[in-house]
């Protein structure tokens, strides 16, 4: 433990010839690539506009880290001198600036923090060609409400100049106390505190059990945050022999590999489990730690089917065994989650896409599990998705159950049903082209109600809209929906999340019933669907596209 203090730093403000006009941030913060946050004032400019914005700034403390890619550090700098600049008390921050987003949710909410910047891109590829991001959560520890990042991008429009102070770099490799000023920096082990939570979820002891008794798992920190995470709680308390964490050691490119855990970007962990057989157990986390991929021996969960599953078994770990307040999904999530909330007898509540919506509804103690299609889950634990947490469940439920994943999903789907469920990818489109399909498809839903589709009936067709049950908070325009009258539908929706033009999303789904035929592969069992919204919506004439550039 290291100590150190600087006194006197001098303060100066910078001016700027004009404000920056495109610096409002999405669901997940502002992501650009890293050589637009290497422009002369442009990190400073969004990080002044957060010190303007962000309630309680003066006197408080802030959380602040990152998944460890490029540009995290000079970004800590610079995020350190001018939160002394603009009067904080305490920067808590942790060894090497790594910080996955739950974790930083969690110290958020354990140190009564005003909020977190958290420095990621998430799940979008790193290094100086890569991405960058910066992500602001508020002092309930989640995602920021749209009111506030408005009120940032609004800042960022008008700023005519940014306050820091001249100061010597804090020394993040090894834990100690600083300071800049009167402001107190504190490194932290950032993994330590959040290993602590997980304990006090689960029962380590059988999960360490089951892990001793043949029972290998392998998981794919994909040279991205959760790798010190994973090895401390893996390896070290639950026992799983040393090399079981792949990738496990953060790089600033994640090793020139894409940190999505899906079964197109994390293939060789895919490969390990669909087709061989030295693993009982397989999961990965995304470059920030907030998703996961489940998999088993030849069996892969699909995320809709996991958060189902979670909230039928949850009463294996200790933290929910007295039972659950509520779920929630989001609205492209498949409904499988719906029917096991009917069965328990607890609400279910359908949001737009972003954990900012499910933050109201643990804060008002609606819902205890929730997730979204795209690999995350969570609960209230934290306010954001947890990627480690959902694989300790899963191991959780494998160790009282003492099966495999396959069977577990089996097993659930006899009880259940299945929803047979994908969702289609087209990455990097000309946003011209994206834009025109989406905008032609929303023309023609009023035409499309009554009308046959995929050999069905359409029922419904819309744009769906949100009214937030605990502050009546309108959200509209949150993605195409296509319902048909046997329950099965189609969604399209354009993301966000990404920075290279339009990801077109299309989402897939169909009901088959516990007596119905659950072997199916989804692709084929979908494939009417597939063919429809393909022939409707004139995706491959549109985007020059034949396949998908990701299937899940």
């Amino acid at each position: 433990m290291t100590s150190s203090a600087q006194t006197g730093p001098t303060q100066r403000q910078v001016h700027l010839n004009t404000p920056f006009n495109d610096q409002k941030p999405g669901t997940s913060g502002l992501r650009k690539s890293s050589k637009q946050f290497e422009q002369t004032n442009y990190l400073e400019s969004f990080i002044e506009a957060i010190f303007q914005t962000l309630p309680g700034v003066e006197g408080g403390t802030l959380i602040l880290g990152g998944d460890g890619r490029y540009g995290n550090q000079r970004a800590i700098d610079v995020i350190l001198r001018m939160g002394a600049a603009h009067g904080l008390s305490r920067v808590i921050t942790t060894t090497n600036g790594i910080l996955s987003t739950p974790a930083a949710s969690h110290l958020i909410r354990a140190n009564k923090a005003i909020g977190g910047i958290i420095l990621s891109a998430s799940h979008n590829q790193g290094g100086p060609d890569g991405d960058f991001g910066v992500k602001v959560n508020g002092a309930n520890g989640g995602p920021a409400a749209e009111s506030l990042t408005n009120a940032i991008y609004a800042c960022s429009q008008a700023l005519e100049r940014y306050s820091l102070v001249d100061a010597d770099v804090i020394p993040l490799e090894t834990p100690g106390h600083h300071a800049i000023g009167a402001m107190a920096v504190d490194v932290i082990d950032g993994v330590e505190d959040y290993v602590e939570l997980m304990q006090k979820l689960f029962d380590f002891g059988r999960i360490k059990d089951l892990i001793k008794t043949d029972f290998p798992v392998v998981f794919d920190a994909m040279h991205a945050v959760t790798g010190p995470y994973a090895k401390r709680l893996l390896e070290g308390l639950l026992g799983a022999p040393t090399g079981s964490v792949r990738n496990g050691v953060p790089l600033e490119d994640f090793g020139g590999g894409h940190p999505d855990p899906n079964l197109t970007y994390a293939a060789e962990l895919a490969n390990l489990l669909l087709n061989g057989k030295a693993y009982s157990f397989g999961a990965a986390c995304d470059g920030d730690g907030d998703r996961n991929m489940i998999l088993g021996r030849g069996c892969f969960v699909n995320p809709s089917d996991s958060l189902a599953i979670l909230a039928a078994n949850a009463n294996v770990a200790p933290a929910y065994a007295d039972g659950l307040s509520g779920v929630a999904r989001s609205m492209p999530t498949s409904a499988a989650v719906d029917v096991v909330a009917k069965e328990l007898n607890i609400d279910c509540f359908e949001t737009p896409t972003g954990w900012k919506f499910f933050g109201n509804l643990l804060d008002a103690g609606r819902i205890t599990l929730c997730g979204e299609e795209s690999f995350g889950t969570g609960s209230n634990h934290v306010r954001e998705k947890d990627g480690l947490w959902a694989v300790l469940f899963w191991l959780q439920i494998l160790a009282e159950r003492r099966c495999n994943v396959a069977d577990v999903m089996t097993q659930h789907w006899s009880r259940f049903g299945r929803h047979y469920y994908s969702r289609h990818d087209y990455e990097a489109i000309a946003s011209e082209n994206a834009h025109g399909l989406y905008d032609r498809l929303e023309s023609m839903l009023p035409r499309l109600i009554g009308q046959p589709f995929a050999g069905r009936q359409v029922s419904q067709a819309d744009n769906f809209r949100y009214s937030d049950p605990v502050d009546g908070s309108e959200t509209q325009s949150q993605g195409l929906r296509i319902l048909l009258e046997d329950g099965s539908r189609v969604v399209v929706r354009l993301s966000g999340t990404g920075t290279k033009g339009a990801t077109l999303r299309v989402y897939l789904e169909r009901y088959e019933p516990s007596h119905g035929n659950l072997n199916q592969d989804p692709q084929h069992a979908l494939a009417d669907l597939i063919n429809g919204i393909d022939a409707l919506a004139e995706i491959q004439k549109r985007t020059g596209m034949q396949r998908p550039t990701v299937i899940t």
